[in-house]
């Protein structure tokens, strides 16, 4: 029987085992997928297990998507540019890290049919997941993209990257079209983001990446304010799809029982 895990720190929150289980389930495929809970001393050992075969493969989340590359043989061209990896396999031997994150972010708009070109984006945070999100507007060509990190130097390094990227102080807030909470804030429900909304105009499209509660604090603000809204469920199950049409060369079906299950 094949071996799947997600890791990370904090995993609790996560669902990737409930949703890969469901579909290898639905395909017939003997193999397993649970979370494990992990510290950045365990990665190269984790590596180790997926080179052994003790481990068909990993999901790699917060707070872990850029320090495990170390550990790999080969990256993906989306994985190199980012300098994020979300998804490690064998391949001919050699560990590959690929980063699903990008089709995951694309995928949900499509879903939720929200343009974003010529969009203006304020994203906030600067962790693992961001440069895949940065990287999916540039490609859906959004206008302008400001980011903001409660530590700004962490901030600014994603400018080696994306040049073209507006780093502004944390608490600011720019006249944007979307907002996109990239940060933890929120998978505790005492979370609270402490910007002040009142004067940023109507018809804005809240994100947030948290799906886990479905509705944080963050959008909250957004419902009560009558602005759209969205949470990151439909990326992570768009980018869960990708890492399993990987694996296992199968393109799960993606349908509104998926979504059920998930609630």
């Amino acid at each position: 029987m094949e071996k799947y895990i997600v890791i990370g720190n904090p995993i609790n929150h996560s669902l990737s085992p409930k949703l890969h289980n469901y579909w290898m389930k639905q395909n017939n495929i003997n193999a397993t997928y649970d979370k494990k809970k992990i510290e950045i001393e365990d990665l190269k050992e984790i590596v180790l297990s997926v080179k052994e075969k003790k481990i068909n493969g990993v999901n790699v989340t917060t707070p872990f998507k850029y320090e495990i590359i170390q550990f790999l043989d080969k990256l993906s061209p989306e994985a190199k540019f980012t300098k994020s990896v979300n998804t490690v396999y064998l391949d001919e031997g050699k560990t590959v890290g690929h980063n699903t994150d990008i089709q995951g972010f694309e995928d949900s708009m499509r879903e939720i049919k929200f343009d974003v070109e010529n969009k203006r984006i304020q994203i906030l945070g600067a962790g693992g997941v961001v440069p895949s999100i940065i990287f999916a507007l540039n490609k859906m060509r959004s206008s302008k993209i400001t980011l903001s990190n409660r530590t700004k130097d962490k901030a600014e390094k994603l400018k080696e990257t994306f040049r073209d990227l507006e780093i502004i102080d944390w608490g600011k807030l720019t006249d944007f079209d979307i907002i996109i909470n990239a940060t933890s804030l929120g998978l505790k429900k005492t979370d609270k983001i402490n910007l002040d909304f009142s004067k940023i105009g109507k018809n804005k499209f809240f994100y947030d990446i948290i799906y886990n509660p479905k509705e944080t604090n963050f959008l909250k603000i957004a419902k009560n304010s009558n602005h759209h809204f969205e949470n990151g469920k439909k990326m992570f199950i768009f980018q869960a799809a990708a890492a399993f049409k990987i694996w296992h060369g199968v393109n799960p079906e993606i349908d509104e029982n998926v979504f059920k299950f998930l609630d």
